[in-house]
C-alpha cells in the first residue's frame, strides 16, 4: 500500500532528532542531510514496517552513525555496491559521509526499493536504487564489476559470500557489518567464502573514536573473477533483503 510521504508521525518528544556532537566527525558539513535521513528513519520508514519503532531512540548510534563510520574502510571514487539495502542501512550513510564514492542500492522488495527510491531524491544524494536479487543476472549486468560489495544483517557470512562475489571485481573487497561473532564466522565459513573467490578474511572495528561500541565488519579481498561473471553458469537463489531494526 502506498504511503504519503508527508504523513504526520507522533514521535515519542523524548527521542532526539538532532545529530549528537560526535557525528560530524563521521558526516563533517553533512550533518544536516544526516538529520533528514532520520526523520526518514523516524517517521515513514516506521510507518512502512521497514524499521522498528523501539529503534527511534537509537537511530543515531545504533543505525546511523554505526553505518556511516564504515566509511572508514573505503577509498575515494571506488564503487560501492550495498545488498538487501532495505531502509538504506549502511548505504545511505555511507553515501551521506563519503560523497567522493558511488553507491548502488540493491534491494529485492518493491515497498524498500520505492523507500529508497524517495530518499535518495529528497536528500539530493547521487545514489543508484536497483530493484533485484543480488544473485541475479540482471543485477549482476547492471551492478557487476564494484570495488566493494557492502550489506547490513542480511545473512551469515557463506550465503552472503555466495551472494556478494559475482558483484565484486578482481582485487575488490567485500565489507560486510557484522556483530561480535565475525571472528567465529569466518573460522566457520572462510573455506566457502574461498570457493567464491573471497580470500584473506579479516575483522576490523570502525568508529573506535567516535562510537562507545565500534561497528564491526569482515572484510574479505576477491581475488578471482566470478565464472560467467558469477550467475550465468548458476541458478539464482531466492533470499530476503533484511527488514533494518
Amino acid at each position: 500500500m502506498a504511503h504519503d510521504t508527508d504523513e504526520p508521525i507522533e514521535l515519542d518528544p523524548t527521542v532526539a532528532r538532532n545529530a549528537p556532537e560526535l557525528a560530524e566527525q563521521i558526516f563533517g558539513a553533512a550533518v544536516p542531510t544526516a538529520e533528514k535521513y532520520w526523520d526518514w528513519l523516524a517517521g515513514p520508514a516506521v510507518v512502512r514496517g521497514l524499521v522498528g519503532p523501539r529503534e527511534t531512540p537509537r537511530l543515531w548510534e545504533r543505525h546511523i552513525m554505526n553505518c556511516g563510520v564504515v566509511g572508514e574502510c573505503l577509498d575515494a571514487g571506488e564503487r560501492v555496491v550495498d545488498i538487501g539495502s532495505g531502509a538504506g542501512l549502511p548505504g545511505i550513510p555511507l553515501a551521506i559521509a563519503r560523497p567522493d564514492v558511488r553507491i548502488t542500492l540493491v534491494e529485492p522488495l518493491l515497498r524498500r526499493a520505492t523507500f529508497l527510491q524517495e530518499v535518495v531524491d529528497d536528500l539530493g544524494l547521487d545514489v543508484t536504487v536497483v530493484r533485484g536479487r543480488a544473485e541475479e543476472p540482471s543485477v549482476i549486468e547492471c551492478a557487476g564489476g564494484a570495488d566493494v560489495v557492502t550489506s547490513r544483517a542480511v545473512a551469515p557470512l557463506d550465503r552472503l559470500a555466495r551472494w556478494s562475489a559475482p558483484l565484486i571485481r578482481s582485487g575488490g573487497r567485500l565489507v560486510a557489518l557484522k556483530g561480535s561473532s565475525a571472528a567465529e564466522e569466518i573460522a566457520t565459513h572462510a573455506a566457502a567464502a574461498r570457493r567464491v573467490g573471497l580470500e584473506r578474511l579479516t575483522v576490523r572495528e570502525c568508529g573506535t573514536e567516535v562510537l562507545s561500541t565500534p561497528t564491526i565488519v569482515i572484510i574479505g579481498e576477491k581475488t578471482i573473477a566470478a565464472k560467467g561473471r558469477g550467475a550465468k553458469n548458476s541458478k539464482p537463489r531466492r533470499h530476503r533483503g533484511s527488514e533494518r531494526g
